[in-house]
């Protein structure tokens, strides 16, 4: 009975979630895009037998890539559906989209929507990517024969404590994927102990990520340029920059250090600046360059698709959403460009990929943000010390690559190809 439950309380939920979809398109116009296929209304028809990959925001759209990347080139004729549910995640995707592939809104998990989301684009296999499973979903698929699996599959200590006090209503959906490919060794326990299926502990597709070459030129002249050595804040979120700011005002002057703030969320980019600027600094914004960015006291990277070229740039990255208990962004792209990372104490999203990290000298972890600007400026009055920080994260990307071969093999099992 638990699910019909859920679902009544799901339906009752949609008044308030068109309310929450206005109110983030002020922000954001693309919430406001297309908004009836949250509700499971797509126009005109779709033709049948794609690969369907959910991303649910940017950072899984991102991981989407690599893996749509790799079907591709063992699958040419491969069409693609690719689902979101952020705006960042669906802006991020269209880039992915080649002719005969379709883009969408997961639909809201209501038995309807989701009914009416399989009838119309009738995929072949779904594939959730990390985290995103839900129960109406999940059973509608089972029930139609659709293969449904978690691929690049991880589950925190804290997600798991949710799921087991839910388990009436989170252990059937898990138990009926029809498979769960995990990260880690760490994950796949995890999964388990949820009542997934686990068929393969294959990596984290991200590593196998290829920085582009045009953007990692773009940003080493960017470095070369700037005159000084270049200590980024990558993918900060809101409350981190305030204490940022705040660390650097202990000193005075300035070290002799460009300073690259790079938000995580896109409609947050006024507000750092502004924020920069409350401080006492001067601030030179990425939308604002030509050539390259100005002597300022901060540069803010406020543009999408860019990260390895501010990687590139930077001599030192400290890691978003790690200094607040936010559980910190993933670290394998800014490994993969060769940069350096300190982390704060936070990082239970990606505890085995910064543990490892740490162990290979590609990381170092602190206890503050304070103590985070202190290391990050230590590590480059050092040049031997960086620079063999920087081989080390090079190094531990290589080192852990693989998954997107495995991943997109098993895919087309699935489907037959």
């Amino acid at each position: 009975m638990i699910r019909p439950l859920y679902s009544l309380l799901v339906i009752g939920a949609q008044p308030f979630l068109r309310r929450k979809l206005r109110r983030r398109g002020e922000a954001e116009p693309g919430y406001l895009h297309a908004v009836g296929e949250r509700f499971g209304q797509y126009p005109g028809t779709a033709e049948p037998g794609a690969v369907w990959i959910h991303a649910v925001s940017l950072g899984e759209t991102r991981a989407a890539a690599i893996l749509i990347d790799r079907l591709r080139k063992l699958s040419p004729g491969v069409r693609i559906l690719l689902t979101h549910g952020t705006a960042t995640g669906r802006a991020e995707g269209e880039r992915l989209l080649r002719e005969g592939d379709a883009q969408a809104w997961l639909p809201w998990d209501t038995p309807q929507a989701v009914k009416r989301f399989l009838n119309h684009f009738q995929p072949s296999v779904g594939i959730l990517m990390e985290t995103e499973v839900w129960p109406n979903l999940v059973a509608q698929c089972k029930a139609r024969g659709v293969p449904l699996v978690l691929a690049n599959a991880r589950l925190s200590a804290k997600s798991l404590r949710q799921a087991r006090r839910l388990a009436r209503l989170s252990r059937p959906a898990y138990a009926s994927l029809a498979a769960v490919w995990a990260q880690t060794e760490g994950d796949a326990h995890r999964l388990a102990q949820a009542g997934a299926t686990v068929k393969g502990v294959y990596g984290n597709l991200k590593f196998d990520a290829q920085p582009d070459s045009a953007q990692l030129e773009r940003g080493r002249a960017w470095r070369a340029a700037a005159g000084a050595p270049v200590i980024m804040f990558a993918s900060s979120r809101e409350g981190e920059e305030e204490e940022f700011f705040r660390a650097l005002r202990n000193f005075a002057p300035l070290p002799p250090v460009r300073w690259l703030v790079v938000p995580r969320h896109p409609q947050r980019f006024d507000e750092v600046a502004a924020l920069a600027a409350q401080h006492g600094f001067t601030v030179s914004r990425r939308s604002g360059w030509a050539d390259g960015p100005a002597p300022t006291d901060i540069w803010i990277g406020d543009s999408l698709g860019e990260m390895a070229q501010y990687y590139a740039c930077a001599d030192a990255a400290l890691l978003g959403g790690s200094f607040a208990p936010l559980g910190g962004q993933n670290l394998i792209e800014a490994a993969a460009c060769g940069c350096p990372v300190i982390m704060g104490p936070h990082t239970f999203n990606f505890a085995e990929a910064a543990q490892l990290a740490q162990e290979a000298g590609a990381a170092e972890r602190v206890d503050s943000m304070q103590e985070g600007v202190r290391a990050a400026l230590a590590l480059i009055a050092q040049p031997a010390r960086q620079a063999a920080a920087a081989a080390a994260a090079l190094e531990f990307a290589r080192a852990h690559q693989g998954a997107a071969q495995k991943t997109a093999e098993a895919v087309l099992g699935l489907t037959g190809r």
